[in-house]
């Protein structure tokens, strides 16, 4: 079984990203972190220890895909320097080539729309891992933590009350006058569009096991879908996470197979030095956890950024 990794990453200080945000959202838009605020597309290196990671615990796979949007992270020397034996290849990819035919919703600044769009990715295998920057691999992995001997998918994840989550929507997730964009909300509105079912999957932070050929048929047989779901530059509230989307169809057919990530390794270091530390201590005694993620690295002190980095390659072995 040939398994890709995608990555999807920005540089959100680079001037000319910086500019065409400013030229395409308003100020509101702007100061607003769930939709576009500058936290979403800061980067401070966490796309090297997502590379690094994979290289170090996952060596199976066959090729890494990196997602931006005319940029490039420059990854190679770092690898060069820790992997001086080899390392697996990369690929730079520009939205301009996975929104091929769909130009015109572009530039986006929208994870959602690239997250929609990932699987037209010319040479990608029909199963694909897919990774946000802040996430790493903290341990060895196999493809069957990914995918079921099958090929069936492999879910971090569990069954959830879609009811509660429409119930959140209506009566506590606004401010200034309009709903905001969360995770669940948009986990919901995939659910949504497969039926009227009291349950939907809650989706960990972890990387995504997915299969190409199921956005090929779905959004074939759905055009309306995709488009609907790419138009929105910025975060919207009607937008669907395609990765719901597909667990939850293939959880339906008997495709997909849930497991629990209660060990995940999950920090959001804006939280300051003392949660850190405890985190961090609490990180190292679970040697087998296989999943980390460093949400909004960007949020904390230069101290708490220094601790957390020197954690991570320690952990990676770098």
């Amino acid at each position: 079984m040939k398994i890709d990794a995608v990555i999807t990453w920005v540089d959100g200080d680079d001037p000319r990203h910086r500019a065409k945000r400013q030229q395409f959202g308003t100020q509101k838009m702007l100061n607003t972190d769930d939709v576009a605020g500058n936290t979403r597309y800061k980067s401070v290196g966490e796309i090297f220890y997502c590379v690094a990671s994979i290289n170090r615990f996952a060596p199976w796979i066959n090729k890494i895909y990196i997602v931006t949007d005319e940029q490039n992270p420059n990854v190679e020397p770092f690898l060069e320097k820790h992997f001086p034996e080899g390392f697996i290849p990369i690929e730079i990819v520009d939205h301009k080539t996975i929104f091929r035919g769909y130009e015109q919703y572009l530039p986006t600044f929208n994870s959602i729309c690239i997250e929609s769009m990932t699987w037209r990715i010319p040479g990608l295998s029909e199963y694909f891992i897919e990774f946000n920057d802040d996430l790493i691999l903290a341990a060895p992995v196999t493809p069957e933590d990914f995918f079921t001997s099958e090929g069936n998918l492999v879910c971090y994840g569990k069954k959830y009350n879609s009811l509660i989550v429409k119930l959140h929507g209506l009566l506590k997730y606004h401010r200034d006058g309009r709903k905001r964009v969360t995770f669940k909300e948009t986990m919901y509105n995939a659910a949504s569009l497969l039926g009227r079912h009291f349950y939907m999957i809650k989706i960990y932070h972890t990387p995504k096991a997915l299969l190409k050929s199921f956005y090929e048929n779905y959004f074939s047989e759905h055009p309306e879908c995709l488009i609907n779901n790419i138009s929105h530059r910025f975060r919207s509230p009607k937008q669907f996470n395609a990765q719901e989307l597909q667990y939850l169809d293939a959880y339906r057919k008997g495709k997909c197979e849930l497991r629990g990530a209660y060990d995940l390794l999950y920090l959001k270091p804006k939280k300051g030095i003392e949660y850190i530390k405890e985190k961090l201590k609490l990180f190292s005694a679970k040697k087998d956890c296989k999943f980390g993620c460093f949400n909004s690295l960007d949020q904390t002190s230069d101290e708490g950024k220094s601790m957390v980095v020197d954690w991570i390659e320690k952990r990676i072995g770098l």
